[in-house]
């Protein structure tokens, strides 16, 4: 076997490329540390075919010889494992991290945490009240009543207001989450449509990759999901992702329909429907297909958003603010209703038979839906300064046998809703179980934080760039590329000696 006379230097230039690329790949990796989504790379070297390929006269021949290296490809250093953990706590992240930030809002305008709240109001009308008992004749006391009374009436329509604000907001909120799913999956499906036009010519598109996965992290914040691959054909490389494909589960691990169909390059538009009468969510749907609200259990800030704003579940109005309005409501109404009843038994500074001390705007709110909104002190007890509070059973001014009624009313047991309670025990209670659903999502949104957390440093662990490690990568491949210069150098001093020094001797 003959050894060609230029196999050396071209071995050695080979060499130069392949370090070349390897130290390009290198630059690329150190420009883009702090890139956020970018996947650090890596230059895969696969040997030449070898000198004489296999024939069969080559069969008898001493062997063959190495003709170098080449650069087979640019891969990513990605774990798909890794992905599918960091999705996974990124959808349970954004289920409970959109729930904490509903209840935040509603203990704000509680207002329970500081003592400004409802209950703060209606322990200051029932001292008024308490204070009328030892003042029954004395015309301060009675203006005092009214207006903590009216300043009762005043909280529960803030209340009932800044709920049903938040609860707006909400709602504008939820649309927002499906514009940008729709959005993600219009961008997914554009990517998908450029790595195929790529990945068939025997290319990775690693930029493109990165740009996906970002993407499906997005998506993952607001919808649980599960994504496939399907090649791309062609010459594709066998490390080539493909094309992807995106499914919504339910919390069973269940398809609730496909939202990107990779190989057909559509989607499926998302959209929320509402009921026509109370406006809460009704359904979810995907492609067209409608998926009942008890249905979609599909974990993420959508879901989260929904049952804080509210849905309807077999006729009822379900979720955090419509079952804190609603209960809102009925302790207005009950309230009121009792009130009112011990209040016309009495009678007024000026010996008249009492009337309602509170009423509705529009009426009597029956059933007790907007009830917290619409109450008020009626207007001839604002009006005569509290005289006509009926504080008396005998029609004297200085009776206070009815003002000790009223004030019983606030410790009497009485029907609420679907409770037989007092007034302050109740409100105690809705608040109570309002702290403690935010203790538990706020628990569950720190637990999920911290899986999430740690999920991302494995996945950086094996994807981000280090800076020592490319520094060292860098020094490695610089050296290499420096032998291969040096090995032309060798290549050219043998090539001149045979060229220019071989034949002159006894010239």
């Amino acid at each position: 076997m003959t050894n060609p006379t230029f196999l050396g230097l071209e071995i050695a230039k080979r060499g130069l490329s392949a370090q070349q690329s390897a130290l390009s790949v290198t630059s690329n990796n150190i420009s883009n540390a702090n890139t956020e989504g970018y996947t650090r790379q890596r230059v895969t070297f696969e040997s030449t075919t070898p000198y004489p390929t296999v024939s069969r006269n080559s069969i008898g021949l001493a062997g063959q010889m190495g003709t170098g290296v080449e650069v087979g490809s640019v891969e990513r250093i990605r774990d798909s494992f890794l992905d599918y953990q960091y999705r996974t706590q990124n959808t349970k992240g954004g289920y409970y991290n959109a729930k904490v930030d509903a209840f935040h809002q509603m203990e704000g305008i509680m207002n329970e945490l500081n003592g400004s709240g409802l209950n703060s109001v209606l322990n200051s009308f029932w001292n008024s009240i308490q204070e009328l008992t030892n003042n029954a004749h004395e015309p301060s006391a009675r203006s005092v009543v009214a207006q903590k009374g009216k300043a009762v009436a005043e909280t529960f329509n803030q209340l009932h207001e800044s709920l049903t604000t938040v609860q707006t907001n909400l709602g504008d909120q939820i649309e927002q989450d499906v514009m940008s799913i729709n959005s993600v999956l219009s961008q997914l499906n554009s990517v998908n449509d450029q790595i195929a036009k790529v990945e068939p010519n025997g290319y990775l598109p690693n930029d493109l990759y990165d740009k996906r996965d970002m993407l499906l992290d997005q998506l993952s914040s607001m919808v649980n999901i599960k994504v496939s691959y399907d090649k791309s054909g062609g010459n594709s490389l066998a490390t080539a992702q493909g094309i992807a494909s995106v499914e919504i589960l339910d919390s069973n691990g269940q398809s609730l329909g496909k939202i990107l169909d990779g190989p057909n390059f559509s989607t499926a538009d998302v959209k929320v429907n509402y009921d026509n009468d109370t406006d809460l969510v009704t359904s979810v749907s995907i492609g067209g297909t409608d998926i009942g609200i008890d249905s979609f259990t599909s974990k993420g800030s959508l879901l989260g958003l929904i049952e804080s704003y509210g849905y309807m579940s077999n006729g009822e109005e379900k979720g955090t603010y419509p079952e804190m309005l609603a209960n809102l409501d009925e302790m207005a109404l009950a309230f009121a209703k009792e009130f009112n009843a011990v209040h016309q038994n009495g009678f007024t500074y000026s010996g008249d038979p009492g009337g309602e001390f509170f009423e509705f705007i529009g009426g009597e709110a029956e059933p007790a839906k907007g009830a917290a909104a619409k109450i008020k002190v009626a207007d001839d007890i604002m009006e005569s300064k509290g005289e006509n509070i009926a504080a008396s059973l005998n029609g004297e001014t200085s009776d206070n046998s009815n003002a000790t009624n009223l004030a019983a009313v606030f410790t009497k047991k009485f029907q609420i809703g679907e409770k037989t309670t007092s007034v302050l025990d109740y409100y105690a209670g809705i608040i109570g179980e309002m702290g403690v659903q935010s203790q538990e999502v706020n628990r569950l949104a720190k637990n999920t934080e911290t899986l999430l957390n740690t999920a991302e440093l494995n996945r950086q662990s094996v994807s981000a760039v280090s800076l020592d490690e490319e520094m060292s990568n860098m020094i490695q491949f610089q050296h290499a590329y420096n032998a291969a210069a040096r090995m032309i150098t060798l290549q050219d001093e043998i090539l001149d000696k045979i060229i220019n020094g071989m034949g002159v001797v006894g010239r």
